[in-house]
C-alpha cells in the first residue's frame, strides 16, 4: 500500500466496480444484441469509469489509478493481444476418424497447449478442427462441453501466458517457474476430466447410427498446420515473459519503465506475424480484431473501476473474515465462475495483501498458499459457467455457427459444470490445497 493516503476508504466506492461486473454478466443473457456490439461495451465502460476516475482524483489517488493502467492494464492488453494476433496466424484443417481415442488425444493436445499459448489461442485454434473431425456424428456436444472445461480453461495453469489471472500474479512478482509448483493440480484435474471424457465419449460412439460410422470413416483428410512459423513468434513470446524481467535482468531495477522492454519485443512478435502471415490464411482462420477490441473496452473498464475496490480491500482485509485457504479457494472460485476470473484473482490477491501476513515463504507479496488458492481456482472455476472466462462463449459460438445445439446458460451449469466439474475442483481442494 506504498504512497496510500491516510483516509478511510468507503464501501460506497467498490459500486462502479461491482455494476462493471454485474454488466458483462448480466447484459449478455438479457440485452445481448445491445451488447454484441463493441462501441456500447466501451460506452459502458466509460460511464462506470468516470465516477471512479473523479473519486481517486479527489481522494489522492491519482498516483495509484496511473501504475495500474501503465503496469497492469497495458502489459496485460499488449500479451494478449500478441497471443491473439499470433495464435491467429495458424490455421489447422483435416478431418480424421472421431474415434473417442483420437477426440481425447485433442483435449489432451489442448490441455497442454493451453498453458503455453493462453486458453484463448489452444481454443481457438482447435475447435475448428475437432468440429470438422465430429461432423458426422449424431453425439458431439458432450464433446464441445469437456473441450471449455480442458482447453479453454483447465489446461491454462502452468504458465503466466495460460489465463490472464495468472499473468496478473505475475506482474505481482510471482516468478515465471513458480507456476510450474502448480503441475500436480493442473496434472489431476486435467487427467480425471480426460478420463471422464473418454468413458463417456465411449458410451456415445457406441451409440453412433452404423450409418454416422460409416461416413466418418470414408471422409478422411489429414491434419495439415499452416503459418508454422507463428509458432516461432509465439517461442518468442513466452521467452520474453520468462525472461525480461527484473530477476534476470538487473538495468530494469534503474527505473520502472524499463519493465516495458519486454512489452516492447512482444509487440515486435505480433507484428512479424502481421507480416509474415498471409492475409489469405487469416481469413481462412475467421480472424477479425472484433474479440480483442471487445477485451480492450471491457478490461479498460475493469481496471479502472478495481482500482477504489483493491484499495479498499487493502485497508478492510482484516475485518472481512476471509483467512484461510481453503475460504481463498472458494470465494474466489464461486466468484470466477459468475464475473470474470482475472479482476478476481486481483481482488483477492489484495485481500490477501491486507491481510500483512508475512509467515512462510511469500510469493508475490503473500504467503505461498493463498496464492496457489487464488490461482488455482480463478483458473478452474472460470468453467462452470459460460461467462466465468472469455474462450467460453467464443467456443460456445463457433459450434452454434456449426450446427451444434449447445445448452443455455442454466442448462450448462446443471447438466455438466455442476455434476462434473465441480466435484473434480472440491477434490482438487482437499487433495492439494
Amino acid at each position: 500500500m506504498e504512497n496510500m493516503p491516510a483516509v478511510e476508504i468507503p464501501l460506497l466506492s467498490m459500486l462502479p466496480f461491482v455494476l462493471m461486473l454485474l454488466s458483462i454478466a448480466i447484459f449478455p443473457l438479457f440485452w445481448n444484441h445491445f451488447w454484441e456490439k463493441n462501441k456500447n461495451k466501451l460506452m459502458v465502460a466509460i460511464i462506470f469509469s468516470i465516477p471512479a476516475v473523479i473519486y481517486l482524483l479527489m481522494s489522492g489517488f491519482s498516483e495509484r489509478l496511473i501504475e495500474t493502467m501503465l503496469f497492469d492494464y497495458v502489459p496485460f492488453l499488449i500479451l494478449l493481444g500478441a497471443l491473439f494476433t499470433i495464435t491467429g496466424g495458424i490455421f489447422l484443417t483435416g478431418d480424421i476418424e472421431a474415434k473417442p481415442k483420437i477426440n481425447t488425444l485433442f483435449l489432451a493436445i489442448g490441455a497442454v497447449l493451453a498453458s503455453f499459448m493462453g486458453t484463448t489461442g489452444a481454443a481457438m485454434l482447435l475447435i475448428r478442427p475437432i468440429i470438422q473431425t465430429n461432423k458426422e456424428r449424431k453425439f458431439k456436444v458432450h464433446t464441445i462441453l469437456f473441450f471449455i472445461g480442458i482447453v479453454a480453461n483447465c489446461g491454462g495453469l502452468l504458465t503466466p501466458l495460460g489465463d490472464p489471472p495468472l499473468f496478473m500474479m505475475y506482474l505481482r512478482g510471482a516468478h515465471f517457474t513458480w507456476f510450474l509448483h502448480l503441475l500436480p493440480e493442473w496434472f489431476f484435474t486435467n487427467a480425471i476430466l480426460i478420463i471422464i471424457y473418454f468413458l463417456v465419449d465411449t458410451y456415445y460412439y457406441k451409440k453412433e447410427p452404423v450409418a454416422a460410422i460409416v461416413r466418418d470413416e470414408a471422409n478422411i483428410r489429414p491434419i495439415k498446420i499452416e503459418g508454422k512459423r507463428n509458432f516461432i513468434f509465439l517461442i518468442g513470446v513466452v521467452l520474453a515473459v520468462a525472461f525480461i524481467n527484473e530477476q534476470y535482468l538487473s538495468f530494469i531495477h534503474i527505473n520502472p519503465y524499463f519493465k516495458f522492454t519486454r512489452e516492447a519485443v512482444i509487440v515486435f512478435m505480433a507484428f512479424l506475424s502481421m507480416q509474415f502471415t498471409p492475409k489469405l490464411l487469416r481469413t481462412s482462420n475467421n480472424f477479425t480484431w472484433g474479440p480483442i477490441e471487445e477485451v480492450a473496452y471491457l478490461f479498460l473498464g475493469i481496471f479502472i473501476t478495481m482500482v477504489p475496490a483493491l484499495l479498499y480491500l487493502e485497508v478492510n482485509a482484516k475485518h472481512l473474515g476471509v483467512q484461510t485457504i481453503n475460504q481463498f479457494y472458494y470465494y474466489t472460485g464461486l466468484l470466477s465462475s459468475f464475473l470474470d476470473n482475472t479482476p478476481t484473482a486481483v481482488t483477492f490477491h489484495s485481500l490477501a495483501l491486507g491481510l500483512g501476513n508475512t509467515t512462510g515463504p511469500l510469493v508475490a507479496g503473500i504467503p505461498e498458499p493463498l496464492l496457489k488458492g487464488i490461482c488455482t481456482a480463478a483458473v478452474f472455476f472460470g468453467s462452470m459457467t459460460y461467462i466465468g472466462n472469455g474462450p467460453n462463449f467464443m467456443v460456445k459460438a463457433v459450434a452454434e455457427e456449426n450446427n451444434i445445439k449447445m445448452p443455455d446458460f442454466f442448462s450448462y451449469m446443471f447438466k455438466f459444470s455442476i455434476i462434473v466439474l465441480l466435484p473434480i475442483f472440491i477434490l482438487t481442494e482437499l487433495l492439494f490445497i
